[in-house]
């Protein structure tokens, strides 16, 4: 754990923890509000420290070229619209949309950085899972958009969804190249946008919303769960195997 937050490429990773507690406090508050709203405010601030310390750290340059992927998004980009969906959850939309103002702007400039190193430089194979990162910002910046915003979706959120299906479509057209990475727990790193994606659909036509994105609904959650169910037995079969995690020298 902590040669990977010491390292340039991983480092970011360590912002699933505040990440996967919000998500989990937004599913535990109809359940037991109090331990919820727990998770919630450990997940907020832990969001915004990791945050804080991700940026400065790139503020403070020397960073490697081939250490820009993907994984850049996950302090502010994806922590932040994880942060707005929690506040709206939990009736707090202002600072719900304090946190996606600081995840929209900071997805605008950090995707101009990350898709500069794609066209120089292409991924080592290791690392083309990440891309499943990439896929991620458009999908959660819409459900985020629809958590903080109330009334039928406006023009913004139609926008955002456009965006997404976009990078879902050259996802499809990559999938070639990216399968020369061999199977392994880093393809769980496609399943953040994977599951945003169809969920920004269903949320969009919950608000009312009606032509593409609704007819695309019920079709992308259905591929949705077959590409979660395929990693997920793939996964389990790796276990069972006992190659699910790598041996390392001593």
């Amino acid at each position: 754990m902590l040669f990977e937050v010491r390292d340039p490429t991983s480092s970011f990773f360590a912002s699933l923890a505040p990440v996967a507690t919000m998500i989990a406090s937004v599913g535990l508050a109809p359940h037991c509000p109090g331990a919820a709203w727990a998770m919630a405010l450990t997940g907020l601030v832990g969001t915004t420290l990791f945050a804080v310390w991700g940026v400065g750290g790139l503020w403070m340059g020397d960073r490697a070229f081939e250490a820009t992927t993907p994984i850049l998004y996950m302090p502010t980009v994806g922590g932040g619209f994880v942060a707005a969906i929690t506040c709206a959850a939990f009736g707090m939309k202002e600072l719900g949309l304090l946190f996606f103002g600081a995840g929209l702007l900071s997805w605008l400039t950090l995707e101009s950085v990350v898709i500069h190193r794609l066209i120089l430089q292409t991924l080592p194979v290791s690392l083309r899972a990440s891309l499943g990162r990439h896929l991620a910002p458009p999908a959660v910046a819409c459900v985020a958009y629809l958590a903080v915003t109330d009334g039928p979706p406006d023009r913004l959120a139609q926008i955002l969804f456009g965006y997404a299906l976009l990078h879902a479509l050259v996802m499809v057209r990559l999938v070639p190249w990216l399968r020369q990475q061999p199977f392994s727990p880093a393809a769980w790193a496609y399943m953040f946008g994977v599951s945003a994606f169809p969920l920004a659909a269903l949320r969009l036509t919950e608000r009312g919303l009606e032509g593409p994105s609704a007819s695309l609904a019920v079709p992308l959650f259905a591929a949705a769960n077959l590409i979660i169910g395929w990693i997920a037995l793939r996964t389990l079969s790796l276990l069972l195997r006992g190659k699910l995690l790598p041996v390392r020298p001593l």
